[in-house]
């Protein structure tokens, strides 16, 4: 039986062959604090989480849940079942609502388009009961339908109950899933993020300023939603881009709106200045060899096919290592394009990373005499790969 090639063992021919693998670090860099009861930051490219409290704990989202409710719309939106120029219908229901509202009125038609700006400047609850309605017939049908997109997406434990985030018993999410969500918004809806950023919305002539913070702050914030409740306290779900990367912020449990804004701007002009973003493969790099066992030739040129970047400190940087991964010698033949082997990358700070790689050429199978040779060769030196 051929022998496993050992990570180390891999790893070492693969620097004799020239591929730089290994980049030597300190120790983690230094931890994050926050007054919020959870948060997450998170950059979006990678989906490196470069700090987190209490993420996965169940809290009640408030308004921050509307961002399900805009995502559910935007899909249908996006798949061509409605139009930003559609209207729905304003029920009593929806007119009767209480807290923030649009100041929608009842029995009128109100269009898409205004109904976004009404949900997201205003964080009109009244106007997350008419997409409700219009989409599902009720809300409880609608929370149903939140809840079945949310899953579809990947978050495991959000559950939804009502189109607003007014608190009841089974409406709750985590700010991880907060940042997944935010994350799914921006990447798969971008022809309608842009309205997250308007500074103000007028409806029956009441204009209202958007109560996100950060966008009057200058750290390249153009999104999201605000959140508070009594029983929630004051949360954000936040995005900003500087120098093109883009991190995504999750608070929530803060004290009051100043304490909410500070620890917001704080946080993500850390992540901004204290983590940076280092390219360590292009997609089409050769990022080292496979040795081949009774092939036309001894090894195989290892291809990644994607970028590989890592969002780290610089301290925790100097530690981090990157191996290749293979069961080996490889048996020939081997075709170009197979998935041959894995590319690794971990980090002090937890980050594991790992890629497939793929043969960049094809390697046939030794000759009849070239096999008698080798087989000779194990008989004297042993099986390929041990030592």
């Amino acid at each position: 039986m051929r022998a496993s090639m050992t990570r180390m063992t891999c790893l070492a021919r693969a620097l004799c062959l020239g591929a730089l693998l290994i980049v030597a670090w300190p120790a983690a860099g230094a931890p994050i604090e926050t007054r919020a009861k959870q948060a997450i930051l998170m950059d979006l490219e990678t989906g490196a989480v470069l700090f987190e409290k209490n993420a996965d704990d169940i809290m009640v989202p408030a308004s921050m849940s509307k961002l399900m409710t805009l995502a559910v719309l935007y899909s249908r939106l996006k798949d061509g079942r409605l139009t930003l120029d559609d209207t729905f219908h304003v029920s009593e229901k929806a007119w009767r609502m209480t807290g923030s509202k649009m100041f929608v009125r009842v029995d009128t038609e109100v269009r898409i388009e205004d109904l976004i700006r009404g949900i997201i400047v205003q964080s009109g609850n009244d106007a997350c009961v008419v997409v409700a309605e219009g989409i599902s017939g009720s809300e409880e049908a609608f929370g149903r339908e939140m809840t079945r997109y949310g899953r579809e997406i990947g978050l495991e434990k959000s559950t939804f109950v009502n189109s607003h985030g007014i608190p009841e018993p089974d409406h709750v999410m985590t700010a991880r899933e907060l940042a997944q969500l935010t994350k799914h918004i921006i990447t798969e809806y971008p022809e309608f993020y842009h309205y997250f950023a308007e500074l103000e919305f007028t409806w029956s002539d009441i204009t209202q300023p958007n109560r996100n913070p950060l966008l009057y702050a200058d750290i390249g914030a153009d999104g999201l939603k605000t959140g508070h409740t009594e029983v929630s306290g004051y949360g954000l779900a936040a995005s900003a881009v500087q120098e093109g990367r883009r991190l995504i912020l999750v608070v929530h449990g803060l004290a009051n709106e100043n304490e909410r804004s500070t620890e917001a701007q704080r946080l993500m002009r850390t992540g901004f200045r204290d983590f940076k973003s280092y390219p360590l493969f292009a997609a089409g790099d050769i990022v080292g060899t496979a040795r081949v066992w009774q092939g036309s030739r001894g090894d195989v040129a290892l291809e990644i096919r994607e970028p590989v970047t890592v969002v780290l400190q610089p301290d925790d940087r100097k530690q981090m290592v990157v191996s290749i991964n293979y069961v080996g010698p490889l048996p020939a033949p081997i075709d170009s394009g197979a998935q041959v082997a894995e590319l690794k990358v971990t980090a002090p700070n937890g980050l594991t990373l790992t890629k497939p790689l793929f043969a960049s050429e094809s390697v046939s199978t030794m000759g009849f005499f070239g096999k008698l040779g080798s087989a000779l060769i194990h008989l004297v030196q042993g099986e390929p790969g041990e030592g």
